[in-house]
């Protein structure tokens, strides 16, 4: 099969499409599934350099968090799964290729509102955004949630979720121009941060009052001044660290305000903990692209050829919600 390749830990130039041996036929709960798009995220250009690991058992010269695809092969003891079932899901790795196999536990049907590369650039975004959102931070329906890096793939599914989910919206971004284009998803309040400063805006914007919930998709330099915008009893949910991944806290604000400060990542969970990500993904937010209250976040799609070109636009941050690799 064919498969985006890391011929080295580096730079663009150590990508290609290179030839690899088929995975093994499926065996116990696993299914085999030919993979018709995949998600290119900002962790594939960290395991490109050599800085994001898979974990053991994964290629790590084969990149790939995100998939969509139809069953090629299932065993018959495999429940909701046969063969030509068009199927989409998340991975530790090896997504990027023409053909995955994975635990069925980890994948679940695709609406029938939604193409193959639509679908592709669902998995890890509405997944990751709902479980820390609504699963780990508990935001509930009234609740006021902000988040960091709104145009971004996450920060655009959690914008969605928090929306169906009536819940009012703060979002940050250093780019004016995404700010306006997430008006269209609906964003309620927009913040300018190109110099990096939120907080007085927010609180200007709350009355002072501060936030519930605080998706954080940027990291370190953020980290005093999200404490400084959470309520009392505010829950800081720690996503990214695209701006660094050290912080000094002032233990006190913490105390006073009672926050929960919660650090999440779904890669290197357990397929047990996975699988749960998944169900509830099938129960809650799939519903809501079949009815149309949601819809995916794509910006562009390039053939698997052209990896390269799709790493560059992704590292330009251009990009305004997912990208991604048909095969």
């Amino acid at each position: 099969m064919k498969a985006v390749y890391i011929k080295e830990f580096g730079g663009i130039e150590n990508l290609e499409i290179r030839e690899v041996p088929d995975p093994p036929a499926p065996e116990g709960d696993e299914v085999l599934v030919r993979v018709r798009a995949a998600g290119l995220n900002r962790a594939d250009l960290l395991q490109r350099r050599g800085l994001y690991p898979p974990p053991a058992g994964y290629s790590a010269n084969i990149p790939g968090l995100e998939f969509a695809g139809e069953i090629e092969s299932a065993r018959d003891s495999v429940d909701g799964c046969k063969k030509g079932d068009r199927v989409f899901g998340i991975t530790a790795g090896e997504a990027q290729a023409e053909f995955l196999l994975i635990d069925s536990s980890l994948v679940t049907q695709i609406p029938d509102t939604l193409n193959f590369a639509e679908a592709a650039a669902v998995p890890e975004a509405f997944i990751t955004a709902h479980d820390a959102v609504f699963t780990q931070a508990e935001l509930e329906r009234g609740d006021s949630l902000l988040i960091h890096a709104v145009g971004s793939g996450v920060g655009l599914a959690a914008l969605q979720l928090a929306k169906a989910n009536g819940v009012e919206t703060f979002g940050t971004s250093r780019t004016t121009e995404k700010l306006k284009r997430c008006r269209e998803y609906g964003l309620d309040h927009a913040i300018a941060a190109s110099d990096g400063q939120f907080v007085d805006k927010l609180l200007k914007l709350t009355g002072g009052t501060g936030i519930d919930v605080i998706l954080d998709l940027v990291g370190g330099s953020y980290f005093e001044q999200n404490l400084r915008s959470l309520k009392t009893k505010g829950r800081l949910m720690l996503v990214g660290t695209t701006s660094g991944s050290k912080a000094e806290i002032d233990l006190s604000i913490a105390m006073r305000k009672r926050a929960k400060i919660i650090g999440t990542v779904l890669r290197a969970r357990s397929t047990k903990e996975k699988a749960a990500a998944v169900r509830i993904f099938a129960k809650d937010v799939v519903p809501l692209f079949t009815n149309g209250k949601i819809l995916p976040n794509v910006d562009r799609v390039f053939p698997a050829s052209e990896v390269r070109t799709g790493h560059r636009y992704l590292e330009s941050n251009e990009s305004f919600g997912k990208v991604i690799l048909e095969f």
